[in-house]
């Protein structure tokens, strides 16, 4: 309906813009049709004022000219008339065609758009400036599709690397489990455990793909209900105990009780994981790891407070692209695929809300905006 609406705009928009030049060339055409006439009549006014100044005689030749021109004064008059009005509508005439050679030449301009901007005459200016609205829409959707392009190869290289790394402990450890006939009860023990982090960590990577697969590909709609933002918050933390337990690391909830939100729960739950999971992977060891829930009369604010590292300006704004690390190590047990936090803006996005970063003198600060449904 938003969509039929905007195209319904352009369409009047466009024909409004036609009409203005119509318009703006009648003007003219009458105006300087006009101005002829005028002047035709103020020539012909002055040459008998200054006629009727002498006294003529029959002796003289300009007696016969004049008294030739004055019994054929319609003529005289009538015939540079007739000649000025045509040439003035050849010429009006002839400025459409001209105008029209113009947009087609910046129309051929649109078939491969450049960044040097269309140039019509000043009578076309708004059509000048649709063509130019059109050439940068063209340029910013090529741009857009290079961009896909380079993030669908950039899936295909993480998905590469980043699963057969497991893969391969994983082949490596049980081909020793079956290579090794008088292997202890001990290392089968451990082999095993290690061949099995390795395919948990492997289905972890596989379904976080397959995540980002339905993100890029899908038209996700919000499925909205109220959700108490308090309770989630709390069982977030309290799923994420083993993975604070490793680095010693608490997490404080500062919220009031029965925080109620309308959103897509489900999303949402997955926008305040990729957060807190990225908190806990960049928490410096027995630190603290702080959740504010605030909320007034037209949006609420999650903030997600955590000691780190300070973040670069530069690393900082591209934090949220897809398939961007802050470790450029790659290790594969410090994170997935690096689409955690743009699988995060995405579904933020989609609430009409807006999530930003920022970090200075080792704190990392993550703040999610919902407005009110």
């Amino acid at each position: 309906m938003v969509i039929q609406l905007k195209n319904q705009e352009q369409i009047k928009r466009k024909k409004r813009g036609h009409g203005e030049v119509s318009r703006k060339l009648l003007i003219q055409y009458f105006l300087v049709i006009i101005s002829y006439v005028v002047g035709l009549i103020l020539l012909v006014f002055l040459g008998w004022k200054i006629c009727t100044m002498f006294t003529w005689y029959t002796d003289n030749s300009w007696y016969w000219i004049l008294l030739f021109i004055k019994d054929n004064l319609l003529i005289f008059i009538g015939t540079p008339a007739l000649l000025g009005w045509i040439y003035i509508t050849y010429r009006y005439i002839s400025k459409p065609l001209h105008y029209l050679e113009e947009v087609v030449i910046a129309s051929k301009q649109l078939a491969s758009p450049t960044t040097e901007p269309i140039i019509l005459s000043a009578i076309l200016s708004e059509t000048e400036h649709e063509l130019n609205r059109v050439r940068e829409k063209a340029l910013s959707d090529a741009r857009t599709a290079k961009e896909a392009e380079q993030r669908k190869n950039d899936l295909v290289v993480y998905l590469a690397h980043d699963l057969k790394t497991p893969l391969t402990s994983v082949i490596g450890y049980l081909t020793l489990l079956r290579d090794e006939g008088q292997i202890s009860e001990e290392l089968r023990e451990k082999y095993l455990t290690i061949s099995l982090d390795k395919a948990e960590r492997l289905e972890d990577l596989i379904n976080e793909f397959f995540e980002i697969t339905r993100f890029n590909l899908s038209n996700i709609e919000l499925q909205y209900s109220s959700v108490n933002l308090t309770r989630m918050l709390e069982q977030l933390t309290f799923e994420f105990k083993p993975m604070l337990l490793c680095k010693n690391l608490q997490c404080v909830l500062n919220t009031v009780p029965d925080l109620m939100i309308k959103c897509d729960a489900n999303k949402i739950q997955r926008v305040l994981d990729n957060l807190l999971r990225n908190a806990v992977f960049y928490s410096f060891e027995n630190s603290t790891i702080e959740i504010f829930a605030t909320q007034n009369n037209t949006e609420t604010t999650i903030k997600l407070v955590n000691h780190g590292n300070t973040i670069p300006e530069e690393k900082l704004g591209r934090i949220f692209e897809q398939f961007y690390r802050l470790d450029t190590s790659r290790s594969s047990n410090s994170g997935g695929a690096g689409r955690g936090l743009a699988i995060a803006k995405e579904i933020v996005e989609l609430h009409k809300g807006t999530i930003r970063a920022k970090s200075e003198n080792e704190l990392i600060e993550f703040m999610v905006i919902l407005p009110f449904s």
